[in-house]
């Protein structure tokens, strides 16, 4: 059986010593029962390393840091814009584009978007949970809620803009989505977007517009089926 994995974001030095957060320690001690001399290993950006347990109590636990198991690796080139939904179809939404590895998770206000608020801190617990559980080492940043306008404006003229569109009749093709650039790929809410959005979407540099399936899916499903297409026609085309 493979070790517990737990994201550490500070820097992580061999055969150095550190105290685990309460978080952490709430983890170890009540929810795995671990015990002194059991192995963790710790990752963030820079790794994985292999830890022990040295010292363990109710209110107190010591790690120390062993070796690096893990070199670091290349952050994705895919971001994720979404538009609100309700807490458990954007819970999936957070977990799933996280498993699937995109570098950043950005919630979006449209005229049609019905939630307007986003739990930050239980964002940012799902994505390290996801990050921990799919064997990866950089959670993907999640941007405050930012109305589509103001999104629109702030987009990078030399980023790939992928626009998930049910009006679409486009499939999208390798010359789409392949090079090192950043993509960041659209899906608009539950009732899509309006023609005037629609219309300011297109509008954008660099803007492809292409259908994912000839079904209405739901944001969630979209979501998963998004980034699976990018990743697919990148790794098997």
């Amino acid at each position: 059986m493979s070790n517990i994995r737990l994201y550490f974001p500070d820097n992580i030095v061999e055969n150095t010593t550190s105290l685990l957060s309460k978080e952490h320690i709430h983890y170890v001690t009540n929810v795995m029962r671990m015990k002194r001399g059991s192995n963790i290993n710790f990752f963030n950006k820079e790794g994985e390393w292999l830890s022990e347990i040295i010292f363990l109590d109710r209110d107190r636990v010591e790690v120390k840091f062993l070796n690096k198991v893990k070199e670091s690796s290349k952050q994705s080139n895919i971001e994720l814009a979404i538009c609100l939904v309700k807490k458990n179809p954007m819970e999936t939404i957070l977990q799933k584009a996280t498993e699937l590895g995109v570098s950043r998770i950005t919630p979006i206000i449209s005229e049609r978007t019905e939630v307007k608020e986003l739990n930050y801190e239980r964002a940012q617990k799902i994505v390290i949970e996801a990050t921990e559980q799919s064997n990866q080492l950089n959670p993907p940043g999640v941007s405050k809620v930012i109305k589509l306008k103001d999104f629109l404006n702030k987009l990078d003229s030399g980023t790939k803009f992928l626009f998930a569109d049910v009006n679409s009749q486009n499939n999208l093709k390798k010359k789409d989505v392949e090079g090192d650039f950043l993509k960041t790929i659209l899906i608009g809410p539950e009732g899509d977007f309006s023609p005037s959005e629609r219309k300011s979407i297109l509008a954008k540099a660099n803007t492809t517009s292409f259908s994912i399936s000839k079904n209405i899916l739901r944001s969630d499903t979209a979501v998963i089926s998004a980034i699976s297409l990018i990743n697919f026609i990148n790794n098997f085309h």
